[in-house]
């Protein structure tokens, strides 16, 4: 094989792009089908019951104040302009008071969520409440390690996030949900999935002062390099020695620090990320497993498919056909 020079990513681009970059990657790589989403005007008293299930749904205050109620958990007191992420379909409530009875959203709508826009509107004599509530389903298959590193229940308030990516990614969805614009629908649901990165990215921030964990990894200049170079280009043949010596750092150093902040060796990781990329390429395409193989990294169609089994718990050609973007399972 001939030698070929592998760029890292700028230094100014690590703590910020880089990041940004590969967190969009997880969450388009974890996210199965469509965006859902529903935005509701609310007057008290009411409550919405969000059942447990593979759903990956974030809830953002667009006008009023409100509670949440986790089914583990303390209940958490919502204003104008917080946005909440319940990343592993635990169950939840949203009330205007803690305590208040509340009834599940798909009985509420009249089914299930499906491609938006659904609109909900409760009437009543007490204070008004906006919301907007969005999700995916869950794909199928171990979660990334960065989805599994999160807390039940993310909570990023006003404050928090003033100033940030977040902020103008909330003022725009709560106008469009407020607007009645032309293609509004079309508008809202990739604002949901702009949500979904600010907000991981945001909480990331918070967290990367501890010198362990996936947080630190994405930030550190080293790991999180290598992690940018691994995503853009998974089909390349990637080493420990050419991660490294892209990164300038010496291999020993390199590996052991990546093991440090990740939990895993690196080519560990570069397998996962394969399968993880694999995964999505069956879900949301009909190319055959010989062409899938080799765009990420494997010549031979019968040493991919062992691998994704092994890593994903299903053959390629099962775990294709039990999938399928349209499914929508109703909510109960």
């Amino acid at each position: 094989m001939t030698a070929q020079a592998i760029s890292a990513p700028a230094s100014s681009a690590r703590s910020g792009d880089v990041v940004a970059d590969i967190v969009a990657d997880v969450v388009a790589a974890t996210r199965r089908g469509t965006v859902l989403y529903c935005r509701s005007r609310l007057h008290a008293p009411w409550g919405i019951r969000m059942p447990a299930g593979a759903l990956a749904s974030v809830h953002v205050v667009t006008a009023g104040a409100c509670w949440l109620m986790p089914d583990i958990g303390e209940p958490l007191h919502l204003a104008r302009g917080d946005v909440i992420l319940v990343p592993s379909g635990l169950g939840h409530s949203i009330a205007d008071i803690p305590g208040r009875p509340a009834r599940p959203l798909a009985e509420l709508i009249g089914g299930p969520v499906g491609v938006g826009p659904v609109e909900l509107v409760i009437d009543g004599s007490g204070p008004p409440t906006g919301l907007l509530c969005g999700g995916y389903l869950l794909a199928p298959g171990p979660l990334h390690p960065l989805t599994a590193m999160l807390p039940p229940i993310v909570h990023i308030g006003a404050g928090q996030a003033r100033g940030t990516g977040l902020t103008a990614a909330v003022d725009l969805l709560a106008a469009e949900a407020q607007g009645t614009d032309p293609g509004a629908s079309a508008v809202v649901a990739p604002l949901i999935d702009l949500l979904f990165v600010y907000l991981l990215r945001s909480w990331l921030a918070g967290q990367a002062r501890a010198d362990v964990g996936w947080a630190a990894a994405l930030y550190d200049p080293a790991v999180g390099g290598a992690l940018s170079l691994i995503h853009a280009d998974p089909a390349r043949p990637w080493t420990v020695a050419t991660l490294a010596q892209a990164m300038g750092v010496p291999r020993a150093t390199f590996s052991r620090r990546f093991t440090k902040l990740t939990g895993q060796p690196p080519m560990t990781y570069v397998t996962t990320w394969r399968m993880t990329v694999a995964a999505r390429l069956l879900r949301e395409g009909q190319a055959p497993l010989r062409e899938v193989a080799p765009r990420v990294g494997y010549d031979s169609e019968f040493a991919f498919a062992r691998t994704f089994k092994r890593v994903i718990g299903n053959p390629p050609g099962h775990y294709r056909a039990t999938v399928s973007e349209a499914g929508i399972p109703a909510q109960k």
